[in-house]
């Protein structure tokens, strides 16, 4: 009996030995960091390789990537300065330097960067119009990229690009937005003044155009 209960501790002990070794030990891999917790607060961040942690006391409350990232955001209409709409899709190049920031300053940093993509980006193109849109690439992408990267600056990331649209810019005209144009155009045509001016073009025309003349004198001889 005394032989079981001093197996089943020896037993327990190993188990308690290699559980607190697990805990204790830490391998954050190249290009990554780690953010530490001790009894809920901030503690420090793990660089990559080998770290040791107070078992039970320590957590991991998250794991960066120090790459830089790459992230497509789906179209988005934007109102053109002569209210016409774009639908332009955004690709943002960005690297977080700040571990502590990226995880303590902000919930999710992917959706704050998009938030604010989208919101600069409406905010940019909405003072041009669409053939300055469609021309001004590069200026588009000055501006967005010094707004994000001043705005994300306490976020711990650092924007490297901004490409407002990976295979350019997609321009979606509405439908309605044409047959108002139409309508306008034949409005003008067929309003009063307009048959009324082209009325006076077409008798000054007939007035001082030499062909005119010729054919209308032709056309008195004929039928007298």
């Amino acid at each position: 009996m005394n032989g079981t209960v001093f197996a089943v501790v020896i037993i327990a002990l190993v188990l308690l030995v290699i559980i607190v070794v697990a805990k204790a030990i830490m391998v954050v891999p190249q290009a990554q960091s780690a953010v530490i917790e001790r009894l809920g607060r901030f503690r420090t961040v793990a660089s990559p390789g080998l770290t040791f942690l107070v078992p039970f006391l320590d957590k991991v409350r998250a794991r960066i990537d120090l790459r830089e990232q790459v992230v497509s955001f789906p179209p988005q209409p934007v109102i053109t300065e002569d209210n016409l709409t774009v639908s332009i899709d955004t690709v943002v190049y960005f690297q977080v330097t700040d571990s502590r920031a990226a995880v303590y300053e902000i919930s999710n940093y992917i959706v704050g960067v998009e938030q604010l993509t989208t919101t600069t980006l409406r905010n940019v193109v909405g003072g041009m119009s669409l053939e300055q849109t469609l021309t001004s690439r590069d200026s588009i992408n000055t501006q967005l990229r010094g707004v994000l990267d001043e705005a994300t600056g306490r976020w711990g990331i650092r924007v490297g690009r901004v490409e407002p649209g990976s295979c350019g810019h997609r321009v979606n005209v509405p439908r309605g937005t044409c047959r108002r144009r139409a309508r306008r155009r034949r409005s003008r045509r067929c309003s009063p003044r307009s048959r009324r001016v082209a009325r006076r073009r077409k008798s000054w025309h007939t007035s001082t155009c030499r062909p005119c003349r010729r054919w209308r004198r032709a056309t008195r001889t004929r039928s007298g």
